[in-house]
């Protein structure tokens, strides 16, 4: 197997999720330690709720890159911890919109500075160039594959 290809590799299996999966880890933990009943798929629900609260469980989905099955469930789940509630659309009465509660909105600060905190802690010793280039490199993947 020539050389390139072995690094090829190792490349896919970073960006598949190895990186990924670290950050998230410890964000769950460092949500659970701060009383926070929350997985990381929850937290990637509401983040895009603080960001535009009441979409579309679709609006949703396209969001976060998940099916609908997956964001039933994950959107009953929230409702469970009251942290969402869905709200027929006036507009179509075929969709619901997921608003966010109170309780979600009072969650909102600890989870975003926790979030950055993660963040921080992957990014040490990583220089500001560096990161920007591996933004850049990913959106070209990304946008490759779309």
């Amino acid at each position: 197997m020539p050389n390139n290809q072995f690094k090829k590799s190792e490349l896919y299996g970073f960006i598949t999720g190895v990186a990924s999966t670290a950050i998230a880890r410890r964000l769950h933990k460092k949500f659970h330690l701060s009383g926070l009943n929350l997985t990381i798929e929850q937290w990637g629900v509401l983040y895009h709720l603080w960001k535009q609260d009441g979409i579309s469980q679709q609006d949703l989905c396209n969001a976060t890159f998940r099916d609908k099955p997956s964001m039933t469930r994950l959107v009953d789940n929230l409702e469970k911890a009251e942290l969402v509630k869905r709200v027929a659309s006036k507009d179509d009465r075929r969709k619901n919109l997921v608003i966010l509660t109170q309780k979600a909105q009072d969650i909102q600060d600890l989870c975003y500075a926790l979030a950055d905190e993660t963040v921080d802690e992957a990014l040490v010793g990583v220089d500001d160039k560096k990161i920007e280039m591996c933004k850049e490199v990913l959106k070209v993947v990304y946008e490759n594959l779309a």
